[in-house]
């Protein structure tokens, strides 16, 4: 069989899938399986730095794991806005409205660029007093700082490549975002090791060093995709003469966006949060909770991609007026996530040690950084469950239903837990330690997934998406030209 064949039967093309017709396993595989790949591929930023710099210091090691929520954290603020425009573009584009579609993808780009720009400069202000709540040794809080700062100044880009992977895969575009997020990657890759040790006439820039290849990369991969957006050639279109800003048309953005928002920040301010209960540790704990935190986010890439996946597909038979389609849709979803997550939970309990050692092989990290993992392994199926079915509710124009499970999740249950359990303030008999002990964090972790994948599917079941539908289908509604808005707009949000 030829390369080519055996692609084909990997990959398939915008024009090859009908989202709301046909086998559902079918379709969502070949819509999320491209997204696990570019995901893994995302990942790589973080695990060729982490790989980096694990060899260069310890210390440099502990200060991207006291960056990396902050980084998160900037990224969800401004998340919202493409989940926004991908719920849009989905949701026209299974209604079979191509001209709001372009619309809605035309003026999504244009305001996530102008937030990426106001919050990149905000941060940067702020950034060395934001790292200095988290107590950190004075070594680690300097080059987290030297860190963070150049991640600011870059959030345009990696906001740019965002929006990117957000309007096509709402079109149903998956392969190509992953096509570009291969190149950026193989960049990246090739000039971490260059950056941070020095090579030649390159010096060597540490920590610095590792930020600059990821925004360097990152900014490519955006300049590539916002060519390919303007051809509209793949997946969905945007015009120049369409992303002049219409503050009318934001309104609509932010009324879906702003609780998806809610949701990725709070999944992003309950990991710094997490990280202050840490920094009460040693740097060996919070370089153990760093790495912990960055093999999550390859193993999770499966159940993420099912939920981007979910995402699109709910939005899209939503607009078909596919009711049934997005029941099976889900259900569906959240079984294949729990099979898929729990057999990797399985993996990662047995060779926990092992794979904590890639990114440092200091015994104390290793040691507690296999802990941490091997509490929560076995519940990562539970995690499976709740990301497709939040991608349910968000494709669903339910941002607010979404967001609710996350706060839920992260402010009420995980957060507390986390505290009173590691500071030793749980009487004897009712927990394991009497004295502070990171295992509480870890425990927390555990128990938090759990309930929040109980409350997602409860609520779904129960109804809870529906009235999500964001497009009209009158007849006698005008088609946009030029750079007019168009009548055709989203007029309610589910979760209003």
């Amino acid at each position: 069989m030829s390369l080519r064949r055996r692609l084909g039967s990997l990959f398939k093309s915008q024009s090859e899938l009908d989202l709301t017709d046909g086998s559902i396993p079918r379709s969502l595989f070949f819509l999320s399986f491209p997204i696990v790949i570019t995901n893994l591929l995302q990942v790589g930023y973080n695990l060729a730095d982490t790989f980096w710099l694990g060899r260069y210091s310890t210390e440099a090691l502990a200060a991207i794991s006291l960056g990396f929520p902050l980084v998160y954290l900037f990224i969800s603020l401004g998340l919202g806005l493409t989940v926004a425009g991908s719920v849009l573009v989905a949701q026209h584009t299974g209604a079979d409205q191509p001209e709001q579609a372009e619309y809605a993808a035309s003026q999504t780009v244009v305001f996530t660029l102008l937030t990426g720009v106001v919050l990149g400069t905000l941060w940067f202000q702020f950034v060395a007093e934001l790292l200095s709540v988290f107590g950190a040794e004075p070594a680690v809080l300097t080059l987290a700082i030297d860190y963070m700062e150049v991640i600011s100044l870059g959030l345009p880009f990696l906001f740019g490549f965002t929006v990117f992977i957000a309007l096509m895969r709402g079109a149903g575009d998956t392969v190509t975002p992953m096509l570009v997020m291969f190149g950026t990657v193989v960049l990246n890759v090739a000039l971490d090791p260059l950056l941070i040790f020095g090579v030649g006439p390159l010096p060597e820039l540490g920590v610095e060093g590792a930020a600059i290849a990821t925004v360097f990369s990152r900014g490519s991969a955006m300049v590539v995709g916002l060519l390919l957006m303007l051809r509209g050639a793949h997946g969905i279109q945007i015009n120049l003469r369409q992303m002049i800003p219409d503050l009318a048309y934001s309104k609509k953005l932010l009324r879906i966006g702003v609780p998806a928002s809610v949701e990725n920040t709070g999944r992003a301010i309950s990991v710094n949060a997490v990280l202050v209960i840490v920094t009460l540790f040693s740097t060996p704990v919070v370089a153990a909770f760093g790495v912990g935190i960055r093999v999550f986010s390859m193993i999770f890439m499966p159940a993420i991609a099912i939920d981007r996946g979910v995402e699109a597909m709910t939005g899209q038979n939503i607009g078909a007026g596919r009711q049934d389609r997005v029941v099976a849709t889900n259900r569906f979803a959240a079984k294949t996530s729990f099979l898929i997550l729990s057999a990797l939970g399985v993996v990662t309990f047995v060779f926990a040690p092992e794979i904590i050692g890639i990114f440092d092989d200091s015994p104390a990290v290793v040691a507690e950084g296999a802990t941490f993992l091997r509490w929560i392994a076995p519940t990562f199926g539970f995690v499976g469950i709740l990301r497709a079915y939040s991608g349910g509710f968000r494709g669903a124009g339910k941002t607010l239903t979404a967001a609710a499970i996350a706060v839920l999740l992260f402010g009420f249950i995980r957060l507390p837990i986390a505290y009173v359990a590691s500071q030793g303030l749980v009487p004897t008999d009712m927990w394991f330690f009497a004295e502070p002990d990171p295992t509480g964090i870890w425990f927390a972790f555990a128990v938090s997934g759990v309930i929040a994948a109980a409350v997602a599917a409860s609520w779904f079941e129960r109804g809870g998406w529906r009235g999500g539908d964001l497009t009209e289908r009158s007849a006698t509604d005008a088609e946009p030209d030029g750079d007019a808005e168009p009548s055709d707009e989203p007029t309610a949000v589910g979760d209003d």
